[in-house]
């Protein structure tokens, strides 16, 4: 342990984020949180990153957790600074991203009273956050810093909220390191019962119709290769959610795809047709379930999670396994081995001949536009081929966000982020700013929609500025697609303030230029090979895409909101693609 220093609570602030491994912290300064920039100016060791909007400072740092695996932080004032954090720290929350938010507060003296930029951003952001601190003391904030990072980063990881009241940040206190850690009852379960997972190996050896049901909390626990493991000592089918692209290879002959509102066939059926679902980091999501009584009616349940709430939450598991997916894994190859060693194993050949059966018949597609315009899903398609699977991809929400997890091919983890539970608008310029903070080596893409990049593309003039070349594809078809997409399907074609007319305005090449990145853009077929390959040779500049498409595409497969998944169809106007009588 370092000897006591004498310094003001803004440098013990900075130092702890120093002393726990903070690099990078992307935020605003503004009154309350003014003093800790003043250490900042003279850090050796943090890089702060001067974000053009607080939300972009959250998912900045979300993207660079999600790319990196480390904790991101972002930092605002308070007020307005604060509550402009919300998004991005219920987006975090949703989706299990560690990160540590720290906000200025009103001097200690004012809290309460309504003073000048006031906002209890403990109590609204404590639904949304894995905890959330009050510092009240100087000499709390090396052991607050460092507890902060301790739980956003241990057992389910989530966002941390530390919140220091400017006369805390210029008082003088004692900074010590490391501290003594103070969280009582805070011990996540890590080890998985050797009972249940000797439980969970025997339904598996005897499974005829099983199916691994994989989430993202097998990449969160840094799982993949045990996952692997386990898939080809089994041979079962995989499938791995919006969260979890990239867990498994796309390319592996055992991957079905993507499972839920708009998974592939064979994933959704395979799901429907099990008799076992082995469930590792996931949580039953309405996206993926459907109608939830009517979702896998024959299959037993296997359910391995770190957060033990989540287990029986939305499905009764038959058999429950509190523990870290990695450690799970590990020990369910193990106990199968086992199991097969005393001569159970199940034979699944007619198990796969139904399942490539349904991959035969219902491959992922689309149809070219009929009048002439460029297909969204092609663009997409060819920068996951030029860009190739090295590069990292963060995704808006819409519809762009489902093409971009169904024809690009993931096969490393870590190179999909995408706002899943929370589907935030927005999320993509900033996540992919923050993917490229945290690994500068690799391709960046963000991968947005027309209205998406409406809503945070003001971080492309800090990419420009700060020297972080992204790469952005607008798929601009002037509308909100997927809620066009609805209005076409359940209101009747409706069209009730969806166009959004950005084909004409805004101009996002003279946008991009405006704000030092290349602008480029591209509305026919021929052209978009030679336009992505001539962005992918920059490398010291953001680049940005206009690719103007046509309006009426639509995301195929769909298991219309509130059904079952029985009733997935293949495209529109279709009757559900399978019957009782298909297994």
């Amino acid at each position: 342990m370092t000897a006591p220093e004498s310094l003001t609570g803004a440098q013990s602030l900075v130092r702890s984020l120093e002393s726990v491994g903070a690099e990078v912290v992307f935020g605003i300064p503004g009154g309350a949180i003014l003093p800790a920039y003043d250490p900042i100016f003279d850090s050796k060791k943090l890089r702060h990153i001067l974000v053009r909007h607080e939300q972009g400072a959250g998912h900045a740092a979300e993207g660079y957790a999600q790319a990196t695996g480390r904790v991101g932080v972002c930092m605002a004032t308070s007020g307005p600074g604060a509550t402009n954090l919300v998004t991005p720290i219920a987006d975090a929350y949703m989706d299990s991203v560690p990160i540590v938010a720290i906000t200025g507060q009103v001097p200690s003296a004012a809290i309460g009273t309504d003073a000048f930029q006031e906002a209890d951003i403990c109590g609204i952001t404590m639904p949304i956050t894995k905890h959330n601190f009050l510092v009240q003391h100087v000499d709390d904030i090396p052991r607050t810093i460092a507890e902060a990072f301790h739980i956003a980063a241990s057992g389910r990881p989530g966002p941390v909220l530390v919140d220091v009241p400017k006369d805390i940040l210029q008082a003088i206190g004692q900074f010590s390191w490391p501290p003594v850690l103070d969280l009582p009852g805070y011990h996540p379960t890590t080890r998985p019962h050797a009972k249940q997972i000797r439980e969970a190996a025997r339904l598996i050896a005897e499974a005829k119709r099983p199916v691994l049901y994989v989430g993202g909390g097998v990449l969160k626990a840094r799982a993949a290769a045990e996952l692997r493991v386990l898939a080809e000592l089994t041979g079962i089918p995989v499938v791995t959610t919006l969260m979890a692209r990239g867990a498994f290879p796309d390319s592996h002959p055992q991957h079905l795809g993507m499972p839920g509102m708009h998974g592939s066939v064979a994933a959704v059926t395979a799901f429907q047709k099990s008799d076992l679902l082995i469930c590792l980091g996931a949580r039953f999501d309405d996206r993926v379930t459907g109608k939830l009584s009517s979702f896998a009616p024959e299959a037993k349940i296997i359910h391995a999670d770190i957060d033990p709430a989540e287990i029986g939450k939305n499905r009764e598991a038959d058999v429950p396994i509190v523990g870290d997916c990695r450690e799970t894994l590990a020990d369910l190859v193990v106990a199968v081995q086992e199991a097969y060693a005393a001569g159970t194993r199940a034979d699944l050949t007619a198990w796969w001949k139904q399942l490539d059966n349904w991959r035969e018949t219902y491959p992922l597609g689309y149809e070219e536009p009929t009048d002439g315009s460029l297909a969204p899903q092609y663009v997409i398609e060819r920068i996951g081929k030029i860009a190739g699977p090295e590069a990292i991809y963060a995704s808006g929400v819409g519809q762009h966000q489902m093409w971009a997890s169904q024809f690009i091919s993931y096969e490393n983890p870590y190179t999909w982020l995408n706002s899943g539970g929370a589907g935030t608008m927005g999320y993509a310029v900033p996540a992919a700013m923050g993917a490229k903070v945290g690994r500068p080596e690799a391709t960046v893409w963000a991968i947005d929609g027309d209205g998406c990049f409406q809503m945070t593309n003001q971080e492309l003039v800090t990419c420009a500025i700060e020297g972080i070349p992204i790469k952005v594809a607008v798929i601009n078809n002037g509308n909100l697609g997927m809620v066009r997409q609805w209005q076409t399907l359940f209101y009747d074609g409706r069209y009730s303030n969806t166009n959004l007319q950005s084909k004409r305005i805004p101009d996002f090449v003279k946008l991009a230029d405006a704000m030092g990145c290349v602008g480029l853009r591209c509305d026919t077929k021929a052209d978009v090979d030679a336009t992505i390959e001539k962005a992918m040779a920059v490398d010291d500049m953001p680049v940005v895409i206009d690719f103007v498409v046509g309006q009426d595409a639509m995301v195929w497969p769909m298991v219309p909101a509130g059904t079952s998944n029985d009733e997935i169809l293949a495209a529109r106007d279709t009757r559900p693609v399978w019957g009782e009588d298909d297994v």
